[in-house]
């Protein structure tokens, strides 16, 4: 089965299990998401949701941020992986805005230039909060789409580059989300019988799930 057909029918599933995926991370507006989207690097969507209140209680304007000193922000936000780092950079791209006008702009450089935001927060922040078509690929995202054959697992950059190519462009802002929700119900990384998997049962090759299976 060609890359194309697999993704056809792997849309499919996709849309009759999340017709309407919704974003993981809780948040009011692009800044808290760029905010929330950041802190989830290493860290799960559900620990974010749990910092986040009392964080955007505090800093949930750019403002706000840049008003608390770097300490009180790592106070909000230490149960999450990486804090002390995300912290100085929370508080640096809060100035960063400050700068720049003081609003998160819905322009790819700008928001690659943020501290602590890399392309596919950047992404996310797009497709989720601008409606720009993007493709964020994360690492439940990678390990999918090499499981199910629509990329080789070389690197993320990859991934997005094949995803793009083989899904239409007006269904790349579910599509990543319906991925990840997939992932979580159906798909784990570890101890996963790909063989009864509604997605891997078919589109993962034979040699990947022998392989698998024997890790497990």
């Amino acid at each position: 089965m060609k890359r194309a057909e697999k993704a056809d029918r792997i849309g499919k599933i996709l849309e009759e299990l999340y017709p309407e995926p919704p974003i993981p991370l809780d948040h009011t507006d692009p800044f808290t998401l760029t905010v929330a989207v950041a802190l989830s690097a290493q860290t799960t969507d559900k620990k974010v949701n749990q910092i986040t209140p009392a964080l955007f209680a505090e800093g949930g304007t750019p403002e706000a941020m840049a008003a608390l000193h770097p300490d009180r922000i790592l106070e909000l936000i230490r149960e999450v992986g990486l804090a002390p780092t995300k912290a100085k950079n929370l508080s640096t791209m809060a100035h960063q805005i400050l700068d720049a006008g003081g609003e998160i702009l819905p322009d790819w450089d700008f928001l690659e230039s943020l501290a602590g935001v890399g392309h596919k927060t950047a992404g996310v922040v797009m497709s989720q909060s601008f409606g720009v078509p993007a493709f964020p690929v994360d690492t439940h995202i990678h390990r999918l789409a090499e499981r199910w054959g629509l990329s080789n697992g070389q690197n993320v950059t990859k991934t997005e580059h094949d995803l793009k190519a083989v899904f239409a462009k007006d269904t790349w802002n579910r599509r990543h989300l319906q991925i990840i929700f997939f992932g979580r119900d159906y798909c784990p990384a570890r101890r996963h019988d790909l063989a009864q998997c509604p997605i891997c049962g078919w589109a993962a090759t034979k040699k990947r799930i022998a392989s698998e299976s024997k890790g497990q």
